[in-house]
């Protein structure tokens, strides 16, 4: 990738992130309290609905950024050359990109998730209350609780989702003629967003539990089946994809601004 490539990339994908984290944090904050042990209610309900918005603020522009640059470089480097760079082998591309890309964004995600979460879920504590109580309770290992269920949840995701993008754009691009306006990628992953946030809920439903966990129980310890039996035999199928309708909602809507924000500063840069 060349210099100018990985500068777009990581500036475009920085500032996708935080417009996305930003303007729909009330929902992520809705979906994290409906999946919590304690309920919605007990968790704050509509109450202090922009509680630990700073870990969000800080973390979504280099978690974005660390996504996209790693997701580029993958594509680039892979399609450049070798048996994945045949037309029919993209999907695979994209679906190594996007993995690779998760496992590195996720280790800048994990920590401000672990602070948001844990503030959203309790609104006697701000962001700097939960952060010292974490990092004194449990030490630095505490703010990757739940590293490899988030990892778990978003390879699969995005198993789904930029496969899925990347083709909905090659086909409706091929339809009328020419490339895609930003608005049109913005649908197309809107679409693919919706599709894959469903379909992953009930790991989203895991990791929730998990990081939300009291130090030293059964969940905490991240075993994710071991998690999703207990929530089916507790809330059933219901508990399973507690939070998806916001959910859905939430990254369908994240899909639109995130990619579409992604491709017009890409673009621009260019």
């Amino acid at each position: 990738m060349e210099k100018r490539e990985f500068t777009a990339s990581l500036v475009a994908g920085g500032c996708a992130g935080m417009c996305v984290d930003l303007t729909l944090f009330p929902l992520d904050t809705i979906k994290t309290r409906l999946q919590s042990q304690q309920g919605f209610t007990k968790a704050g309900g509509f109450r202090g609905i922009y509680a630990g918005v700073p870990s969000a603020a800080i973390g979504s522009f280099p978690n974005a950024a660390a996504f996209f640059v790693t997701y580029e470089s993958t594509k680039s480097m892979l399609g450049a050359h070798g048996a994945l760079s045949a037309p029919h082998m993209a999907p695979v591309t994209h679906m190594l990109g996007a993995s690779l890309g998760e496992v590195v964004a996720c280790l800048i995600r994990v920590p401000t998730e672990v602070v948001k979460q844990r503030t959203q879920a309790s609104l006697s504590s701000n962001t700097y209350q939960v952060l010292l109580a974490t990092l004194r309770e449990e030490g630095v290992r505490g703010l990757y609780r739940g590293y490899k269920s988030t990892v778990l949840r978003e390879i699969p995701f995005s198993l789904v989702q930029f496969p899925l993008w990347e083709y909905l754009k090659t086909q409706w691009s091929w339809r009328q003629g020419h490339t895609l306006y930003s608005w049109q990628a913005a649908v197309c992953g809107a679409f693919a967003g919706g599709i894959a946030a469903f379909v992953t809920t009930p790991l989203d439903v895991a990791k929730t539990r998990i990081m939300l966990a009291k130090a030293g129980t059964s969940t905490a310890s991240g075993n994710i089946p071991l998690v999703l039996l207990d929530v089916w035999k507790t809330r059933g199928l219901t508990g399973l994809f507690s939070g998806s309708i916001p959910r859905v909602t939430s990254i369908s809507l994240g899909g639109f601004i995130f990619l579409g924000a992604y491709e017009k500063v890409r673009r621009t840069l260019l």
